[in-house]
């Protein structure tokens, strides 16, 4: 009957959680196909990565590790709030709703904020990509590896009066070669332009969707005010915060490719 019908269920579903089971499913075939979007720019990263590694090794000492970092407080931060407001949904607590999807937002602002100046300090240096790469690259002092072959001294022309010693027993073992570190290259490998070129656009995607969240937040924000959500009803708060979770993730991935290479 129309009066047992409630009003956000419609007219092709027989129950609410038909409805949401159905959202649901939708929504993860949506991520699915953003989840492979990400997944090829992540095989480009690996071929790049594997065919230049002293490229990568050497360009991704030029990002803010620290700016890194933070941004990923951030949006650790953001998945939580985003986490509580469905479940202030789910309790009808409208004010609480209202007030964890706006912080969401919030923190997203912050993360394109610190975004942005990354990517100011990256313009007027000229680390960009392909053809507009511009930049003199000379790593400082700290950089350059601590254990760098000593130079040549010239020959003398006395020679020493001192015998050298004798060799040593050699020992029960043969002496284990020490591993070495990978070591910066002392010059500016060819091709720095593509670390940049894989940052910007794969920062530059993932930024994108920030913001196309940041939108549909606001948008489920604006519904929240006016009471549209409750016990009954969360449907599309749980999935835009699912997207939002996705979205996080991405960067959780992001940031030790690009930032914390060894």
């Amino acid at each position: 009957m129309a009066e047992d019908h409630p009003a956000h269920l419609a007219h092709h579903f027989d129950t609410p959680q038909q409805q949401f089971e159905a959202g649901k499913l939708g929504m993860w075939i949506f991520l699915v196909t953003e989840i492979l979007l990400f997944g090829g720019l992540f095989c480009a990263y690996a071929v790049y990565r594997a065919a230049n590694p002293e490229v990568f090794l050497y360009a991704h000492r030029y990002l803010d590790v620290t700016l890194g970092a933070v941004n990923t407080v951030v949006l650790l931060l953001s998945s939580f709030t985003a986490a509580w407001a469905v479940r202030a949904a789910q309790l009808g607590q409208r004010r609480l709703l209202v007030g964890l999807l706006l912080t969401t937002v919030a923190l997203a602002a912050v993360f394109l904020a610190i975004k942005g100046v990354e990517y100011h300090k990256k313009w007027h240096k000229g680390l960009l990509w392909g053809t507009r790469f511009s930049a003199e690259l000379t790593l400082p002092a700290a950089e350059v590896p601590a254990e760098a072959p000593l130079p040549l001294l010239p020959p003398t022309d006395t020679a020493s009066t001192i015998p050298p010693a004798p060799d040593g027993p050699p020992g029960l073992a043969p002496a284990e070669p020490k591993a070495k570190p990978a070591e910066v290259p002392a010059a500016t490998p060819r091709n720095v332009q593509q670390f940049f070129g894989i940052y910007f656009v794969m920062t530059g995607l993932h930024g994108l969707h920030v913001i196309a969240g940041m939108a549909v937040l606001l948008w489920i924000a604006r519904r929240a005010a006016r009471g549209d959500f409750g016990p009954e009803y969360f449907t599309p708060v749980d999935l835009s915060a699912l997207y939002w979770h996705v979205v996080d993730l991405v960067w959780i991935f992001l940031f030790p490719l690009l930032y914390l290479i060894h």
